[in-house]
């Protein structure tokens, strides 16, 4: 019986003369788990079907581009200098990819399709916050075929043995060491499970889940750095990932905070919201009884208001320039002015020529989500 984890022979198959890498498989795999997962949690808020998808085709590639330059910025003697090459920078199917550089890269990417399709960031966030964790486990399999990023030498039934030529120099007659690679996996499989599950109890919004995504991911990524040995900077006496770990999960605990406090504080969702209800057409009398009310303006209306169920008075939304009003479709109390996501569906239905729906502020603080008739 083994008391150790063999590592591969070789992490590279060719189809010819194509080369087959594991370290690409695992990127791409967990890259196809992490837009399934995020498809199905976004349709789930509301959202259009396929979105994920088309943010996924700007993220992706700036997230490959922000973590090699950052690796190639954290560990600059790889690849400048004496006996080395800084053509090997662009080889990555080689290895060395920064989650950080990833995760501010396909933010960033994340942020130009969100604004081009019209969606609020934090909702799209939100959907993939457990994807990415999922698709960065899977991404780990490709550090056991390459093996590296391996711990400090143990004995441990599940040490991962090493084969001489990868392993560290000091280190060339111990032959298994822990497999950082396989904690990783664990934990943010079990983080993803665990958002998914508060989520599932909280309906976490606002950049919550997308900021629990961080700070799970950061507070296992500091005890696991260390236990790595691999060459890399350091900060004092602490390796420079674990500071930026640190340094991070602060960064994601104030989002949490702050998402929280917004979110009660306005007291409704930033998801996309689709209506459910048929819109009703107007009737000659319901227009009739409108006019008799007073005459509408463009700045708002003269309908008497109706009373809120919490004590205050809501009026009804904006009216066509014919004089009919719209439809409602729900109301609720409007301290925050302009829901994200509505602002953006009312866009989209100008364009599509569909009708839209509306909020409007009144004097009184009440806000009202309406639909013009066709």
């Amino acid at each position: 019986m083994l008391a150790y984890i063999p590592s591969p022979s070789e992490g590279v198959w060719h189809l010819g003369p194509l080369p087959l890498r594991a370290y690409a498989l695992g990127i791409i795999i967990g890259a196809l788990v992490a837009i399934w997962i995020g498809e199905r949690r976004f349709q789930a808020r509301g959202g259009r079907a396929g979105l994920i998808g088309d943010v996924a085709i700007w993220a992706i590639p700036f997230g490959i581009v922000g973590a090699r330059l950052y690796h190639v910025a954290t560990d600059p003697e790889l690849y400048f200098g004496a006996d080395r090459s800084a053509i090997d920078a662009l080889f990555i199917w080689k290895g060395g990819l920064g989650i950080w550089g990833a995760i501010a890269g396909g933010a960033l990417g994340a942020l130009i399709a969100c604004r081009r399709y019209g969606v609020p960031l934090w909702s799209v966030a939100d959907a993939v916050a457990p994807g990415l964790l999922v698709a960065q486990a899977i991404g780990r399999i490709g550090n056991y075929f390459n093996q590296e990023l391996f711990g400090k030498p143990t004995d441990l039934p599940w040490a991962l043995k090493i084969a001489p030529e990868n392993r560290p120099a000091g280190y060339l007659n111990v032959e298994t060491f822990h497999p950082t690679f396989l904690y990783e996996l664990l934990w943010n499989l079990a983080a993803a499970a665990l958002i998914i599950a508060i989520d599932r109890r909280l309906k976490l919004t606002h950049g919550r889940a997308f900021a629990l995504y961080v700070m799970f991911y950061t507070a296992g990524r500091v005890w696991i750095e260390a236990l790595r040995i691999d060459t890399v900077n350091h900060l004092g006496p602490f390796r420079l990932n674990v500071w930026t770990s640190i340094i991070v999960f602060v960064l994601g605990l104030v989002l949490f905070v702050v998402a929280t406090r917004r979110a009660r504080r306005s007291g409704m969702s930033d998801e996309p919201v689709e209506p459910t209800d048929p819109v009703e057409p107007a009737t000659p009398e319901s227009s009739e009884a409108w006019r008799s009310r007073g005459a509408p303006t463009r700045s708002g209306c003269r309908r008497p208001r109706a009373p809120r169920r919490d004590g205050g008075l809501a009026a009804p939304c904006r009216v066509r320039g014919d004089g009919r009003p719209g439809v409602e479709l729900r109301a609720h109390d409007g301290r925050r002015g302009w829901q994200p996501g509505l602002r953006h569906e009312a866009r989209r239905a100008r364009r599509a020529g569909r009708p839209r729906r509306r909020r409007v502020l009144h004097g009184g603080g009440g806000v009202h989500v309406g639909r013009q008739p066709a």
